[in-house]
């Protein structure tokens, strides 16, 4: 069995799964996103909010990672710090061209203190390798908040706007070529928008002037497995979005 036929197996695509034809409706639509300018689709609303405060989101913006790192690890901006073991920055490449953000910590990310290292994480590994990635190689992994939020529940607004400035200094200093916005939760933070994954996979968003493509949550993927085809879909248009730019 090749490597790839093996990636394919864990992601619950095997033995051989070959990405099927879109109708042509679809591809029409992906073709249209694609070709129009970037940017949120209008009838979308804003819900999200962005910073608590403009002197600390000043201060956050001209942190290096050093002083980011310590200023995620010391923050008591919301509440989620009172019951974490440790914040959770991110993980990987600091250069990389490709920037993937999820919703929060889980316990075994509060734990260890990286994302994405549980069961979601095997399958966001698979996922990578599955376009010819790997963690830490032009890979950065991150989330929208940095404390594990009780019972894994999502974010609330007040919790995410308070981790706002550091995703958003993270981005700046990466500088990534493209985003991958994992879940809904993480959509909705990056595009300031209400975002539904059914109608935004397999278009091409903006954040900040960078391109940023949608996709499930690892972990909705275990719960939900026959989306595991449709994932595949998303790592395909990943790939040519970025081959693209």
């Amino acid at each position: 069995m090749s490597r790839r036929d093996g990636i394919l197996r864990e992601l619950g695509l095997g033995p051989i799964w070959r990405l099927r034809d879109r109708p042509a409706d679809v591809v029409a639509d992906v073709a249209t996103d694609a070709a129009a300018p970037l940017g949120v689709p209008p009838q979308l609303t804003l819900t999200t909010p962005v910073a608590l405060g403009d002197d600390r989101a000043a201060r956050i913006a001209a942190m290096g990672w050093d002083e980011l790192k310590t200023a995620v690890a010391d923050c008591r901006a919301c509440a989620l710090c009172q019951a974490r073991k440790q914040a959770v920055l991110g993980v990987g490449d600091i250069d990389a061209d490709w920037l993937f953000v999820g919703e929060g910590p889980g316990a075994e990310e509060d734990e260890r203190g990286e994302p994405f290292v549980g069961q979601a994480g095997k399958l966001l590994d698979a996922m990578l390798a599955a376009i010819d990635l790997k963690r830490g190689e032009d890979v950065y992994i991150g989330n929208s908040v940095k404390c594990r939020p009780p019972g894994n529940r999502t974010p609330e607004a007040e919790e995410t706007a308070a981790c706002w400035p550091y995703l958003e200094r993270q981005i700046a200093l990466i500088k990534p070529k493209l985003i991958v916005a994992l879940g809904r939760p993480a959509a909705q933070t990056l595009l300031r928008s209400e975002v539904k994954i059914s109608a935004s996979r397999g278009r091409l968003f903006e954040h900040q002037g960078i391109p940023l493509v949608v996709t499930y949550h690892p972990a909705y993927l275990l719960r939900t497995l026959h989306d595991k085809a449709r994932a595949w879909e998303d790592l395909c248009f990943m790939r040519r979005t970025m081959k693209g730019l």
